[in-house]
Protein backbone atom coordinates (compact mmCIF):
# COMPACT_ATOMS: atom_id res chain seq x y z
CA UNK A 1 0.00 0.00 0.00
CA UNK A 2 1.29 3.42 -0.78
CA UNK A 3 2.14 5.91 1.97
CA UNK A 4 0.57 9.02 0.81
CA UNK A 5 -2.62 8.37 -0.84
CA UNK A 6 -4.01 10.29 -3.87
CA UNK A 7 -7.68 10.09 -4.50
CA UNK A 8 -9.47 9.94 -8.29
CA UNK A 9 -12.78 10.86 -9.72
CA UNK A 10 -14.73 8.89 -12.35
CA UNK A 11 -17.21 11.19 -14.43
CA UNK A 12 -18.91 8.99 -17.32
CA UNK A 13 -22.69 8.77 -18.33
CA UNK A 14 -23.22 5.26 -18.16
CA UNK A 15 -23.33 3.50 -14.91
CA UNK A 16 -22.23 0.23 -15.51
CA UNK A 17 -18.71 1.98 -17.10
CA UNK A 18 -18.74 3.83 -13.94
CA UNK A 19 -18.83 0.74 -12.48
CA UNK A 20 -16.15 -0.93 -14.26
CA UNK A 21 -13.26 1.80 -13.99
CA UNK A 22 -13.64 1.42 -10.40
CA UNK A 23 -12.87 -2.80 -10.55
CA UNK A 24 -10.55 -2.91 -13.49
CA UNK A 25 -7.49 -2.05 -11.66
CA UNK A 26 -6.69 -2.31 -8.01
CA UNK A 27 -6.68 1.83 -7.28
CA UNK A 28 -5.64 1.14 -4.02
CA UNK A 29 -2.44 -0.89 -4.46
CA UNK A 30 -1.61 2.27 -7.12
CA UNK A 31 -1.94 4.95 -4.43
CA UNK A 32 -5.33 6.04 -5.41
CA UNK A 33 -9.03 6.52 -3.64
CA UNK A 34 -12.06 6.66 -5.28
CA UNK A 35 -13.63 9.56 -3.72
CA UNK A 36 -16.69 10.33 -5.95
CA UNK A 37 -18.41 10.05 -9.21
CA UNK A 38 -20.75 11.48 -11.72
CA UNK A 39 -23.55 10.99 -14.34
CA UNK A 40 -23.32 13.73 -16.38
CA UNK A 41 -21.18 17.34 -16.80
CA UNK A 42 -22.74 19.77 -14.60
CA UNK A 43 -22.32 17.06 -11.65
CA UNK A 44 -18.97 16.54 -12.51
CA UNK A 45 -17.86 20.30 -12.55
CA UNK A 46 -19.48 21.03 -9.07
CA UNK A 47 -18.14 17.90 -7.59
CA UNK A 48 -14.56 18.06 -9.26
CA UNK A 49 -14.16 21.85 -7.79
CA UNK A 50 -15.45 20.82 -4.30
CA UNK A 51 -13.62 17.58 -3.79
CA UNK A 52 -10.23 19.07 -5.92
CA UNK A 53 -9.23 15.06 -7.05
CA UNK A 54 -5.55 14.28 -7.69
CA UNK A 55 -7.11 12.35 -11.22
CA UNK A 56 -10.09 12.97 -12.68
CA UNK A 57 -11.30 10.07 -15.73
CA UNK A 58 -13.46 12.25 -17.62
CA UNK A 59 -15.52 10.74 -20.68
CA UNK A 60 -16.31 13.34 -23.69
CA UNK A 61 -20.04 12.56 -24.23
CA UNK A 62 -21.49 13.71 -21.34
CA UNK A 63 -25.03 14.72 -21.05
CA UNK A 64 -25.79 18.58 -19.88
CA UNK A 65 -21.70 19.71 -20.27
CA UNK A 66 -19.66 17.93 -22.70
CA UNK A 67 -16.16 16.78 -21.33
CA UNK A 68 -14.19 18.69 -22.10
CA UNK A 69 -16.12 21.41 -21.44
CA UNK A 70 -15.87 20.30 -17.93
CA UNK A 71 -12.21 20.69 -18.56
CA UNK A 72 -11.87 23.93 -19.62
CA UNK A 73 -13.93 25.13 -16.86
CA UNK A 74 -12.25 23.21 -14.01
CA UNK A 75 -9.14 24.77 -15.63
CA UNK A 76 -10.64 28.55 -15.19
CA UNK A 77 -11.99 28.26 -11.84
CA UNK A 78 -8.20 26.90 -10.55
CA UNK A 79 -8.55 23.26 -10.37
CA UNK A 80 -4.88 21.80 -11.22
CA UNK A 81 -5.55 17.94 -10.75
CA UNK A 82 -4.81 15.45 -13.84
CA UNK A 83 -7.20 14.69 -16.57
CA UNK A 84 -7.48 11.08 -18.65
CA UNK A 85 -9.84 12.16 -21.66
CA UNK A 86 -12.13 8.74 -22.45
CA UNK A 87 -13.80 8.39 -25.40
CA UNK A 88 -15.50 6.12 -27.79
CA UNK A 89 -14.01 8.03 -30.59
CA UNK A 90 -10.31 8.20 -31.70
CA UNK A 91 -10.59 11.66 -32.77
CA UNK A 92 -7.15 13.71 -33.12
CA UNK A 93 -9.12 17.30 -32.79
CA UNK A 94 -10.30 15.74 -29.55
CA UNK A 95 -6.84 14.85 -28.54
CA UNK A 96 -5.69 18.58 -30.07
CA UNK A 97 -8.47 20.38 -28.09
CA UNK A 98 -8.05 18.41 -24.79
CA UNK A 99 -4.52 18.72 -25.06
CA UNK A 100 -5.17 22.92 -24.85
CA UNK A 101 -6.28 22.51 -21.61
CA UNK A 102 -3.28 20.53 -20.15
CA UNK A 103 -4.48 17.36 -20.81
CA UNK A 104 -1.67 14.47 -21.36
CA UNK A 105 -3.57 11.25 -21.33
CA UNK A 106 -6.00 10.30 -24.34
CA UNK A 107 -7.72 6.73 -23.95
CA UNK A 108 -9.88 4.80 -26.29
CA UNK A 109 -12.76 2.73 -25.48
CA UNK A 110 -13.22 -0.04 -24.62
CA UNK A 111 -11.18 0.84 -21.92
CA UNK A 112 -7.21 -1.66 -21.81
CA UNK A 113 -6.87 -2.46 -18.29
CA UNK A 114 -2.78 -2.49 -18.74
CA UNK A 115 -3.18 0.74 -20.62
CA UNK A 116 -5.14 2.86 -17.73
CA UNK A 117 -3.15 1.11 -14.72
CA UNK A 118 0.31 2.03 -16.82
CA UNK A 119 -1.52 5.54 -16.97
CA UNK A 120 -2.42 5.58 -13.12
CA UNK A 121 0.84 5.08 -12.12
CA UNK A 122 2.71 7.76 -14.29
CA UNK A 123 -0.02 9.94 -12.87
CA UNK A 124 0.77 8.83 -9.14
CA UNK A 125 4.71 9.33 -9.68
CA UNK A 126 4.25 12.56 -11.22
CA UNK A 127 2.50 14.03 -8.09
CA UNK A 128 4.91 12.75 -5.76
CA UNK A 129 7.54 13.63 -7.61
CA UNK A 130 6.17 17.54 -7.41
CA UNK A 131 5.24 17.32 -3.78
CA UNK A 132 9.17 16.07 -3.35
CA UNK A 133 10.29 19.12 -5.50
CA UNK A 134 8.14 21.12 -4.12
CA UNK A 135 9.12 20.29 -0.53
CA UNK A 136 12.87 20.65 -1.84
CA UNK A 137 12.41 23.98 -3.23
CA UNK A 138 10.94 24.95 0.03
CA UNK A 139 14.05 23.57 1.99
CA UNK A 140 16.78 25.03 -0.30
CA UNK A 141 15.35 28.42 -0.12
CA UNK A 142 17.31 30.79 1.88
CA UNK A 143 15.53 33.19 3.41
CA UNK A 144 16.42 37.59 3.50
CA UNK A 145 18.61 38.22 0.74
CA UNK A 146 17.39 35.12 -1.34
CA UNK A 147 14.19 36.64 -1.15
CA UNK A 148 15.53 40.38 -1.59
CA UNK A 149 16.89 38.80 -4.80
CA UNK A 150 14.19 36.94 -6.18
CA UNK A 151 11.88 40.55 -5.50
CA UNK A 152 14.70 42.25 -7.75
CA UNK A 153 14.79 40.09 -10.71
CA UNK A 154 11.39 39.93 -10.45
CA UNK A 155 9.81 43.58 -10.29
CA UNK A 156 8.73 43.19 -7.21
CA UNK A 157 9.99 45.44 -4.95
CA UNK A 158 10.01 48.89 -3.64
CA UNK A 159 14.09 50.14 -4.92
CA UNK A 160 13.90 53.18 -2.67
CA UNK A 161 13.67 50.99 0.29
CA UNK A 162 16.95 48.97 -0.66
CA UNK A 163 20.40 49.47 0.53
CA UNK A 164 22.15 48.26 -1.68
CA UNK A 165 25.77 49.15 -0.16
CA UNK A 166 24.29 46.95 2.68
CA UNK A 167 23.72 44.40 0.51
CA UNK A 168 26.09 44.38 -1.57
CA UNK A 169 24.48 44.31 -4.82
CA UNK A 170 26.28 47.84 -6.26
CA UNK A 171 28.03 47.47 -9.65
CA UNK A 172 28.85 49.05 -12.69
CA UNK A 173 26.80 46.31 -14.61
CA UNK A 174 24.64 43.50 -13.89
CA UNK A 175 24.07 40.16 -16.24
CA UNK A 176 21.56 37.17 -15.22
CA UNK A 177 22.53 33.85 -15.72
CA UNK A 178 20.15 30.59 -15.66
CA UNK A 179 21.30 27.38 -15.58
CA UNK A 180 19.76 23.57 -15.52
CA UNK A 181 21.11 19.97 -16.01
CA UNK A 182 21.49 19.25 -19.68
CA UNK A 183 19.21 16.11 -19.58
CA UNK A 184 16.13 16.96 -19.70
CA UNK A 185 14.00 16.19 -16.78
CA UNK A 186 16.37 15.29 -14.67
CA UNK A 187 16.81 17.91 -11.37
CA UNK A 188 19.71 17.31 -9.90
CA UNK A 189 23.32 18.45 -11.10
CA UNK A 190 26.19 16.75 -10.96
CA UNK A 191 27.55 20.16 -11.50
CA UNK A 192 27.27 23.55 -9.31
CA UNK A 193 27.96 26.17 -11.93
CA UNK A 194 27.83 29.06 -9.47
CA UNK A 195 31.14 27.60 -7.95
CA UNK A 196 32.62 28.74 -11.23
CA UNK A 197 32.61 32.48 -9.72
CA UNK A 198 33.98 31.63 -6.56
CA UNK A 199 37.14 34.02 -6.01
CA UNK A 200 40.01 34.20 -3.42
CA UNK A 201 39.75 37.92 -3.35
CA UNK A 202 36.30 38.95 -3.24
CA UNK A 203 34.80 35.71 -1.81
CA UNK A 204 31.48 35.77 -3.53
CA UNK A 205 30.62 39.79 -3.77
CA UNK A 206 31.07 39.43 -7.99
CA UNK A 207 27.63 36.98 -8.21
CA UNK A 208 25.06 35.70 -6.30
CA UNK A 209 23.10 32.54 -6.17
CA UNK A 210 19.43 32.01 -5.93
CA UNK A 211 16.23 30.03 -7.16
CA UNK A 212 13.50 30.75 -8.37
CA UNK A 213 10.76 28.31 -9.89
CA UNK A 214 13.01 25.53 -9.53
CA UNK A 215 15.58 26.94 -11.69
CA UNK A 216 19.34 28.10 -11.02
CA UNK A 217 20.29 31.61 -11.37
CA UNK A 218 22.97 33.79 -11.39
CA UNK A 219 23.10 37.38 -10.63
CA UNK A 220 26.75 38.29 -12.31
CA UNK A 221 27.97 41.69 -10.36
CA UNK A 222 30.46 43.81 -12.27
CA UNK A 223 32.63 43.71 -15.14
CA UNK A 224 34.68 41.07 -13.68
CA UNK A 225 32.45 38.31 -13.43
CA UNK A 226 30.89 39.29 -16.93
CA UNK A 227 34.10 38.73 -18.38
CA UNK A 228 34.93 35.85 -16.29
CA UNK A 229 31.83 34.18 -17.74
CA UNK A 230 32.55 35.37 -21.34
CA UNK A 231 36.11 33.39 -21.14
CA UNK A 232 34.14 30.44 -19.71
CA UNK A 233 31.92 29.99 -22.63
CA UNK A 234 34.65 30.61 -24.98
CA UNK A 235 36.47 28.16 -23.54
CA UNK A 236 33.79 25.16 -23.55
CA UNK A 237 31.11 26.33 -26.12
CA UNK A 238 32.62 25.05 -29.71
CA UNK A 239 33.25 21.69 -28.70
CA UNK A 240 32.24 20.74 -24.45
CA UNK A 241 34.56 17.85 -23.61
CA UNK A 242 32.87 14.91 -21.74
CA UNK A 243 32.47 15.58 -18.16
CA UNK A 244 32.99 19.05 -18.14
CA UNK A 245 31.45 21.33 -16.73
CA UNK A 246 29.20 22.45 -19.70
CA UNK A 247 28.53 18.79 -21.31
CA UNK A 248 26.50 18.50 -17.89
CA UNK A 249 24.66 21.80 -18.12
CA UNK A 250 22.36 23.81 -20.25
CA UNK A 251 23.10 27.59 -19.77
CA UNK A 252 21.00 30.62 -20.85
CA UNK A 253 21.90 34.19 -20.13
CA UNK A 254 20.34 37.64 -21.01
CA UNK A 255 22.01 41.20 -21.85
CA UNK A 256 24.09 43.24 -19.50
CA UNK A 257 21.81 46.33 -17.75
CA UNK A 258 23.62 48.98 -16.11
CA UNK A 259 20.72 49.68 -13.09
CA UNK A 260 19.49 47.16 -11.28
CA UNK A 261 16.02 48.36 -12.23
CA UNK A 262 16.16 47.35 -15.51
CA UNK A 263 17.31 43.09 -14.06
CA UNK A 264 14.07 41.77 -14.46
CA UNK A 265 14.82 42.41 -18.51
CA UNK A 266 17.88 40.22 -18.55
CA UNK A 267 16.66 37.49 -16.21
CA UNK A 268 13.09 37.27 -18.23
CA UNK A 269 15.42 37.27 -21.71
CA UNK A 270 17.79 34.52 -19.71
CA UNK A 271 14.33 32.38 -18.68
CA UNK A 272 12.37 32.51 -22.00
CA UNK A 273 15.48 31.31 -23.78
CA UNK A 274 16.37 28.66 -20.63
CA UNK A 275 12.64 27.82 -22.24
CA UNK A 276 13.05 27.77 -26.03
CA UNK A 277 15.55 24.79 -25.45
CA UNK A 278 13.04 22.68 -27.66
CA UNK A 279 14.47 25.07 -30.40
CA UNK A 280 18.31 24.24 -30.12
CA UNK A 281 20.08 21.95 -32.22
CA UNK A 282 21.57 18.60 -31.24
CA UNK A 283 24.20 19.09 -28.77
CA UNK A 284 23.55 22.84 -27.51
CA UNK A 285 24.44 23.97 -24.57
CA UNK A 286 23.89 27.38 -24.35
CA UNK A 287 21.52 30.21 -25.43
CA UNK A 288 22.49 33.96 -25.27
CA UNK A 289 19.82 37.04 -25.45
CA UNK A 290 21.44 37.77 -28.98
CA UNK A 291 19.60 34.50 -30.25
CA UNK A 292 16.34 35.75 -28.98
CA UNK A 293 13.45 35.46 -32.09
CA UNK A 294 12.56 38.92 -32.83
CA UNK A 295 8.93 38.22 -32.60
CA UNK A 296 8.14 42.63 -31.88
CA UNK A 297 9.51 43.41 -35.05
CA UNK A 298 7.82 40.31 -36.93
CA UNK A 299 4.82 40.20 -34.64
CA UNK A 300 4.69 36.80 -36.38
CA UNK A 301 2.03 34.32 -35.37
CA UNK A 302 1.35 30.63 -35.17
CA UNK A 303 -0.58 30.45 -38.33
CA UNK A 304 -2.78 27.33 -38.23
CA UNK A 305 -3.44 28.00 -42.23
CA UNK A 306 0.29 27.49 -42.81
CA UNK A 307 -0.21 23.58 -42.44
CA UNK A 308 -1.88 23.29 -45.66
CA UNK A 309 1.04 25.41 -47.39
CA UNK A 310 3.55 23.07 -45.69
CA UNK A 311 1.45 19.71 -47.06
CA UNK A 312 1.35 21.12 -50.04
CA UNK A 313 4.73 21.85 -50.56
CA UNK A 314 6.27 18.71 -48.78
CA UNK A 315 3.72 15.87 -50.61
CA UNK A 316 4.52 17.92 -54.24
CA UNK A 317 7.90 17.03 -53.09
CA UNK A 318 8.20 13.99 -52.05
CA UNK A 319 6.18 12.86 -55.13
CA UNK A 320 8.78 14.02 -56.90
CA UNK A 321 11.21 12.43 -54.93
CA UNK A 322 12.85 15.84 -54.51
CA UNK A 323 15.27 14.95 -51.07
CA UNK A 324 16.85 18.40 -51.52
CA UNK A 325 13.59 20.17 -51.10
CA UNK A 326 11.91 18.12 -48.37
CA UNK A 327 15.55 19.01 -46.03
CA UNK A 328 15.18 22.74 -47.55
CA UNK A 329 11.44 22.51 -46.40
CA UNK A 330 11.89 21.36 -43.18
CA UNK A 331 14.62 23.74 -42.79
CA UNK A 332 12.50 26.38 -43.69
CA UNK A 333 9.69 25.30 -41.44
CA UNK A 334 11.97 25.38 -38.45
CA UNK A 335 13.56 28.91 -38.87
CA UNK A 336 9.72 29.76 -38.80
CA UNK A 337 8.73 27.98 -36.03
CA UNK A 338 11.48 29.25 -34.21
CA UNK A 339 10.48 32.91 -35.03
CA UNK A 340 6.88 32.57 -33.96
CA UNK A 341 5.41 34.01 -30.66
CA UNK A 342 3.34 30.74 -29.34
CA UNK A 343 4.04 28.26 -27.05
CA UNK A 344 5.82 24.83 -27.22
CA UNK A 345 2.41 22.58 -26.84
CA UNK A 346 1.40 24.94 -29.90
CA UNK A 347 4.38 24.00 -31.89
CA UNK A 348 3.83 20.74 -31.22
CA UNK A 349 0.18 20.82 -31.95
CA UNK A 350 1.07 22.43 -35.76
CA UNK A 351 3.59 19.80 -36.55
CA UNK A 352 1.40 17.05 -35.39
CA UNK A 353 -1.46 18.76 -37.65
CA UNK A 354 1.16 18.90 -40.35
CA UNK A 355 2.66 15.11 -40.36
CA UNK A 356 -1.37 14.14 -40.06
CA UNK A 357 -2.17 16.06 -43.50
CA UNK A 358 0.79 15.09 -44.84
CA UNK A 359 0.12 11.48 -44.36
CA UNK A 360 -3.47 11.79 -45.62
CA UNK A 361 -3.17 13.56 -48.51
CA UNK A 362 -0.25 10.78 -49.69
CA UNK A 363 -2.88 7.98 -49.11
CA UNK A 364 -5.10 9.29 -50.74
CA UNK A 365 -3.21 9.92 -53.91
CA UNK A 366 -1.47 6.74 -53.44
CA UNK A 367 -4.49 4.52 -52.45
CA UNK A 368 -3.24 1.59 -54.10
CA UNK A 369 -0.26 1.41 -52.37
CA UNK A 370 0.56 0.34 -49.00
CA UNK A 371 2.83 3.29 -47.05
CA UNK A 372 3.52 2.27 -43.53
CA UNK A 373 2.21 5.17 -41.61
CA UNK A 374 2.30 4.89 -37.94
CA UNK A 375 -1.30 5.22 -36.28
CA UNK A 376 -2.17 8.69 -35.89
CA UNK A 377 -2.58 8.07 -31.63
CA UNK A 378 1.11 7.14 -31.77
CA UNK A 379 1.95 9.84 -34.11
CA UNK A 380 0.71 13.00 -31.82
CA UNK A 381 2.02 10.75 -28.81
CA UNK A 382 5.56 10.49 -30.59
CA UNK A 383 5.08 14.33 -31.38
CA UNK A 384 4.13 15.92 -28.05
CA UNK A 385 6.60 13.51 -26.25
CA UNK A 386 9.69 15.20 -27.79
CA UNK A 387 11.73 17.62 -26.27
CA UNK A 388 13.24 19.08 -29.19
CA UNK A 389 12.25 20.32 -32.06
CA UNK A 390 15.39 18.66 -34.23
CA UNK A 391 14.18 15.70 -33.16
CA UNK A 392 10.20 15.89 -34.81
CA UNK A 393 12.40 17.19 -38.46
CA UNK A 394 14.69 14.25 -37.97
CA UNK A 395 11.38 12.18 -37.37
CA UNK A 396 9.61 13.89 -40.68
CA UNK A 397 12.72 13.20 -42.98
CA UNK A 398 12.96 9.74 -41.63
CA UNK A 399 9.38 8.96 -42.70
CA UNK A 400 9.27 10.91 -45.84
CA UNK A 401 12.24 8.49 -46.84
CA UNK A 402 10.57 5.57 -46.06
CA UNK A 403 7.42 7.33 -48.30
CA UNK A 404 9.72 7.79 -51.28
CA UNK A 405 10.40 3.92 -50.90
CA UNK A 406 6.94 2.84 -50.86
CA UNK A 407 5.59 5.10 -53.35
CA UNK A 408 8.49 5.16 -56.04
CA UNK A 409 8.86 2.49 -58.83
CA UNK A 410 12.36 1.20 -59.76
CA UNK A 411 11.25 0.63 -63.13
CA UNK A 412 11.51 4.64 -63.80
CA UNK A 413 14.92 5.64 -64.40
CA UNK A 414 14.31 9.34 -66.37
CA UNK A 415 13.05 12.56 -64.91
CA UNK A 416 10.18 12.33 -67.71
CA UNK A 417 9.12 9.03 -65.97
CA UNK A 418 8.78 10.63 -62.85
CA UNK A 419 6.70 13.20 -64.22
CA UNK A 420 4.27 11.48 -65.59
CA UNK A 421 4.05 9.21 -63.12
CA UNK A 422 3.27 12.92 -60.71
CA UNK A 423 0.60 13.55 -63.17
CA UNK A 424 -1.15 10.03 -63.05
CA UNK A 425 -1.34 11.14 -59.36
CA UNK A 426 -1.84 14.52 -59.32
CA UNK A 427 -4.27 15.04 -62.15
CA UNK A 428 -7.33 16.33 -60.10
CA UNK A 429 -4.75 19.41 -59.04
CA UNK A 430 -4.37 22.58 -60.41
CA UNK A 431 -1.00 21.14 -62.48
CA UNK A 432 1.10 23.51 -64.98
CA UNK A 433 3.85 22.92 -67.15
CA UNK A 434 5.35 26.24 -65.05
CA UNK A 435 4.54 24.29 -61.73
CA UNK A 436 5.60 20.55 -62.89
CA UNK A 437 9.12 22.17 -64.32
CA UNK A 438 9.75 24.29 -60.83
CA UNK A 439 9.40 21.42 -59.27
CA UNK A 440 11.43 18.78 -60.82
CA UNK A 441 14.46 22.01 -61.46
CA UNK A 442 13.52 22.59 -64.91
CA UNK A 443 12.82 25.43 -67.21
CA UNK A 444 9.41 25.54 -68.60
CA UNK A 445 9.66 26.17 -71.77
CA UNK A 446 12.60 23.92 -72.12
CA UNK A 447 10.40 21.12 -70.42
CA UNK A 448 7.91 22.12 -72.41
CA UNK A 449 9.84 20.88 -76.00
CA UNK A 450 11.61 17.81 -74.04
CA UNK A 451 8.12 16.29 -73.16
CA UNK A 452 6.74 16.82 -76.85
CA UNK A 453 9.56 15.60 -78.41
CA UNK A 454 9.91 12.10 -76.28
CA UNK A 455 5.95 11.78 -75.15
CA UNK A 456 4.60 12.96 -78.76
CA UNK A 457 2.34 15.59 -77.55
CA UNK A 458 1.80 18.41 -75.46
CA UNK A 459 2.12 18.90 -72.08
CA UNK A 460 -1.55 19.78 -71.51
CA UNK A 461 -2.80 17.52 -74.30
CA UNK A 462 -1.29 14.38 -72.13
CA UNK A 463 -2.75 15.74 -69.13
CA UNK A 464 -5.72 16.26 -70.43
CA UNK A 465 -6.27 12.85 -72.19
CA UNK A 466 -5.13 11.21 -68.45
CA UNK A 467 -7.97 13.05 -67.16
CA UNK A 468 -10.96 12.14 -69.61
CA UNK A 469 -9.27 8.24 -69.09
CA UNK A 470 -10.37 8.41 -65.31
CA UNK A 471 -13.36 10.70 -66.43
CA UNK A 472 -14.20 7.65 -68.62
CA UNK A 473 -13.16 5.14 -65.32
CA UNK A 474 -15.70 7.50 -63.35
CA UNK A 475 -18.42 6.96 -65.60
CA UNK A 476 -18.42 3.46 -66.08
CA UNK A 477 -18.65 2.64 -62.05
CA UNK A 478 -21.69 4.74 -62.89
CA UNK A 479 -22.06 6.46 -58.90
CA UNK A 480 -21.50 10.29 -59.72
CA UNK A 481 -23.39 12.62 -61.55
CA UNK A 482 -21.12 14.12 -64.98
CA UNK A 483 -20.80 17.70 -62.85
CA UNK A 484 -19.26 15.98 -59.87
CA UNK A 485 -16.74 13.75 -62.34
CA UNK A 486 -15.90 17.20 -64.04
CA UNK A 487 -14.27 17.99 -60.51
CA UNK A 488 -13.17 14.96 -59.71
CA UNK A 489 -10.42 14.51 -62.47
CA UNK A 490 -9.57 18.15 -62.22
CA UNK A 491 -12.28 20.53 -64.85
CA UNK A 492 -13.89 22.93 -62.76
CA UNK A 493 -15.62 24.33 -65.10
CA UNK A 494 -18.14 21.53 -66.39
CA UNK A 495 -18.89 23.23 -70.13
CA UNK A 496 -15.02 23.19 -70.50
CA UNK A 497 -14.76 18.99 -69.38
CA UNK A 498 -17.81 18.66 -71.94
CA UNK A 499 -15.64 19.86 -74.91
CA UNK A 500 -12.31 17.91 -73.52
CA UNK A 501 -14.36 15.16 -73.41
CA UNK A 502 -15.92 14.85 -77.20
CA UNK A 503 -12.95 15.99 -78.28
CA UNK A 504 -11.17 12.77 -77.33
CA UNK A 505 -13.80 10.12 -77.08
CA UNK A 506 -16.23 11.96 -79.99
CA UNK A 507 -19.14 12.25 -77.90
CA UNK A 508 -20.80 14.16 -74.92
CA UNK A 509 -20.10 12.16 -71.30
CA UNK A 510 -24.25 12.25 -71.18
CA UNK A 511 -23.67 10.55 -74.40
CA UNK A 512 -20.89 8.08 -73.14
CA UNK A 513 -23.04 7.27 -70.32
CA UNK A 514 -26.03 6.43 -72.43
CA UNK A 515 -24.33 4.09 -74.78
CA UNK A 516 -22.90 2.15 -71.91
CA UNK A 517 -26.83 2.12 -69.97
CA UNK A 518 -27.80 0.46 -73.67
CA UNK A 519 -25.26 -2.15 -73.81
CA UNK A 520 -26.18 -3.54 -70.43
Amino acid sequence: MKEIMETVFIADDEANIREGLKCIIDWEEIGFTVCGEAGNGEDALKDILRLNPSLVLMDIRMPKLYGLEVIEQARQQGFHGTFVVLSGYSDFKYAQTAMKFGVKYYLTKPMDEDELEKVAREVYDAIQDARQKKEDDEFFRRKSKKEILQDIVLDNVRFELLNLTELKLEAEVYQVVMYENFQIGEMELPYQFADMFMVADSGSNSFEHFVINSKNVLLLKGQFAIDKFQRFLKHYESAPQKGSPLDTLFISYGCPVTDIRELKISYEQAAMLLGRRFFCQKGQHVLGFLELPDVEREKQLLKASLVEEYCTKLTDYLQTFNRRKVQETLRELENYLYQVEADISSVKLFMADLYLQVKETMNHRYNGVSIPFDSNQNIIAFITAQPYLYEITDYFAEQFEMVMSATGNSSRDSVLDDILYYIEHNYAANIKLEGIAALFGYNSSYLGKIFNKNVGESFNSYVDQVRIKHAIELLVENKHKVYEIAEMVGYKNVDYFHKKFKKYVSESPAEYRKKLDNQE
